[in-house]
Formats: structure tokens, sequence, C-alpha cells
């Protein structure tokens, strides 16, 4: 970084942020493969987090190709260049008070670790979807796995592109097993356990 750039502190910050929302922030950061239930499980989160009056904002996979990483593809560099913009985009968020999900399938540990070092200790909580893969593929709700399978699709995590398993996630949930309301109620448990949240 060039030495002329020096970051500007304002008298506004997170912690008053954080008392203002009545909360403190974090990053949810939903890991699994496609078709495990990261962002309706980070959706229904998001919608009871709102419900209890909590400030958010969920990044989802799909929906950030549509504009900040609509130039990337889905190459491993590209995939990494996709998380390291997200992570630096929950950053900001989470110093802006906020409580963060994202629905990725970020597949490599180097990158989900590298967005858990950009914020404090505590503020990055890793939600494993350990779905097992037939489930995903059976669910296949955008028929990604069938495109996949055919070879319309390269590069697709679990056919022929691989996941790394999170090595010690704070949260890890088998949507194949727990209905989405015990999902949301998982969370918002470890949420209070944690005191994010009251």
């Amino acid at each position: 970084m060039d030495e002329n750039i020096v970051w500007h502190q304002h008298g506004v910050n997170k912690q008053k942020r954080q008392t203002a929302n009545g909360h403190k922030s974090c990053i949810l950061w939903f890991t699994g493969f496609s078709g495990s239930g990261k962002s309706t499980i980070a959706g229904a989160l998001e919608n009871k987090l709102h419900e209890l009056g909590h400030k958010t904002y969920l990044l989802d996979g799909d929906n950030v190709r549509h504009g900040l990483c609509g130039d990337l593809g889905f190459t491993d560099e590209d995939r990494k260049e996709n998380i390291r913009r997200v992570g630096e985009a929950a950053k900001l968020m989470v110093d802006a008070g906020l409580l963060v999900l994202t629905a990725f399938i970020s597949p490599f540990q180097a990158e989900r670790t590298m967005v858990r070092n950009l914020v404090e200790q505590g503020e990055f909580i890793e939600v494993y979807l350990d779905t097992p893969l037939a489930t995903c593929e059976q669910r296949d709700p955008k028929g990604l796995y069938k495109k996949a399978r055919a070879g319309e699709i390269a590069h697709f995590t679990g056919i022929d592109s691989d996941y790394e398993v999170p090595i010690n996630p704070e949260v890890v949930i088998n949507t194949g097993e727990l209905s989405i309301d015990e999902c949301v109620t998982q969370l918002l448990n470890h949420l209070k356990n944690k005191e994010i949240i009251g």
C-alpha cells in the first residue's frame, strides 16, 4: 500500500454504533455445498433477527456476482478474489455495527481464515452446513448438479472442484436432519450465549 495513504480515525466508531444498535456486530459466515441451505438458513435467521429489532445485512453469493463480483468467474483464483472482496465488505459492515450474514460456498480454508483474520477475535462465526453431498445433489434447487454431471459447468464444488471442510467451525448444522426453525434456534442460541445479542 502507498505510504501516503493513512487511515483516518473518525469520531463515531464501532463501539458507539454497537451501543446505538443495542447489540454487538459480527460476521456469520455460512459455508457448505451448493444446495446445503446456506441462503435459506441465512435468510430465515435474518428475518428472525430483524423481527427482534436487530440491525442486519445479508451478503448472498449469487447476489454479489451481479455487482461487486460481477467480473469474476469460477476458477480457483476468481473464487479466492470473490471471497476477498466479500470479506472486505463484511469487515466494513462489522465496523458499522451490523450483524452480517454471508452465504457463500467458500470452498477453501485459507480464504475463510483470511476473512476471520480481518475482524477482531469473536467477530467471525463460521457456520458449516454439514449437509451430505448426496442430499445437496438430490435437492439441486438450481439444477446445477445436473449440469455439472453433464459437463456443462466446470469447476463445480463437490463434482470437479474440491471443498475443504472447516477445521474448527463455531457452529455445525446438518440441514438434512434439522428443520429451518431448528437451525435458526440453534444459531440464535449461539449468538445469545456469546453475548452478541441479548
